[in-house]
């Protein structure tokens, strides 16, 4: 769109909704949704072995540990790494 202060709002709207319509189902289903910061370095830390690697351009799609050389898809370690602060948060809420 040519007016990104209209597009940004757009977009604002539609992320809301996904939000909402998850948040919807899973209370129908008996499960929680946990969010995380939106600052969390998810594709910047180690899935394996916890060593924050710093950022790093978004064409760089795979990365080795400098630490443990563990191989990373960056997609496939920042969705393991979201997991585990789901779970970190999750643990931390009292009633969980």
């Amino acid at each position: 769109m040519r007016n990104h202060k209209l597009a940004k709002s757009i977009s604002d709207v539609s992320w809301t909704s996904l939000v909402s319509k998850l948040q919807y189902k899973a209370s129908w289903y008996g499960k929680e949704v946990i969010r995380i910061s939106r600052w969390f370095p998810s594709s910047q830390i180690c899935s394996e072995c916890g060593h924050k690697d710093g950022k790093k351009p978004l064409h760089v799609r795979v990365w080795t540990c400098p630490v443990c050389h563990a191989h990373h898809d960056r997609d496939v370690n920042a969705a393991r790494n979201i997991l585990a602060e789901g779970l970190r948060i999750r643990a931390l809420t009292p009633g969980s």
